[in-house]
C-alpha cells in the first residue's frame, strides 16, 4: 500500500453542491493552486515542471472524490496538500529505486543522419554527370558503377582498353572540376570525419 492510497480514505467533509468537471478544477486550481505549486517546487528543490506534474496529479485525484470534496473550502487543504506530499516521497522513492542513467556524454553530440545530406550529393553528382560528354559518362559508368574491369569495358563498348583508362582518366577529373565548380569538395569528407 502506498503512502498515497492511506490518505485517501481520509478525506473531509461531504460536498454538498454538484459542479461539472471542469468546474470543479477550475475552482480547485484558483483557491489551492498556487500554494500546492509553491509546496511542490520547495519539496522538489525547484524543479516547477516536476512540481507542475504533481500538482496535475492532485487535481485528478482530487476530482475522482469530487462528490465528497469542496474544492473553495478550506478544510480540503490539508488533504490535498498531504496528497501531494505522498505524491513526491513516492515519485522519489521510484526514482531511487531505477539504476541511474548514465550516458556517453560525446553521443549526446553526435549527428544523426536523416538522409538529406545524401540527397543532395546525389543531385550535386547527377547535374556535374550531365555536364560530362556522352562517352566519358559511359565509361564511368561501367567502370566504376557497374564495376566492370578496364578490359571487359573495352569489350563491352568495342574500343581499345587504352580508350577505356584515357576516358576513364579524363572523365574522373573533369567529374572532379564539375563537382568542385557545384562546392562538393572532395576532401570535404575528410573534414567532416575529422
Amino acid at each position: 500500500m502506498t503512502a498515497s492510497a492511506s490518505t485517501e480514505d481520509r478525506i473531509p467533509g461531504p460536498h454538498t453542491e454538484e459542479l461539472r468537471p471542469d468546474e470543479f478544477l477550475r475552482a480547485l486550481y484558483q483557491f489551492h493552486g498556487s500554494a500546492l505549486l509553491q509546496f511542490a517546487a520547495r519539496r522538489l528543490e525547484g524543479d516547477w515542471h516536476r512540481a507542475e506534474d504533481v500538482l496535475q496529479e492532485v487535481a485528478i485525484r482530487a476530482w475522482r472524490h469530487a462528490g465528497e470534496l469542496d474544492p473553495t473550502a478550506d478544510s480540503v487543504r490539508p488533504w490535498l496538500f498531504t496528497v501531494l506530499r505522498n505524491l513526491v516521497i513516492d515519485g522519489h522513492r521510484a526514482r531511487q529505486a531505477r539504476p541511474p542513467e548514465t550516458g556517453d556524454p560525446e553521443l549526446a553530440h553526435l549527428p544523426v543522419s536523416d538522409g538529406v545530406d545524401h540527397l543532395l550529393t546525389s543531385q550535386v553528382l547527377i547535374e556535374a554527370l550531365r555536364d560530362l560528354r556522352p562517352p566519358q559518362r559511359e565509361v564511368l559508368m561501367h567502370v566504376h558503377y557497374l564495376g566492370r574491369s578496364v578490359n571487359q569495358t573495352a569489350k563491352v563498348l568495342g574500343v581499345p582498353p587504352g580508350t577505356v583508362k584515357s576516358r576513364t582518366y579524363y572523365a574522373a577529373r573533369a567529374l572532379r572540376e564539375a563537382l568542385h565548380s557545384r562546392g562538393l569538395h572532395a576532401d570535404d569528407r575528410d573534414r567532416d570525419a575529422g
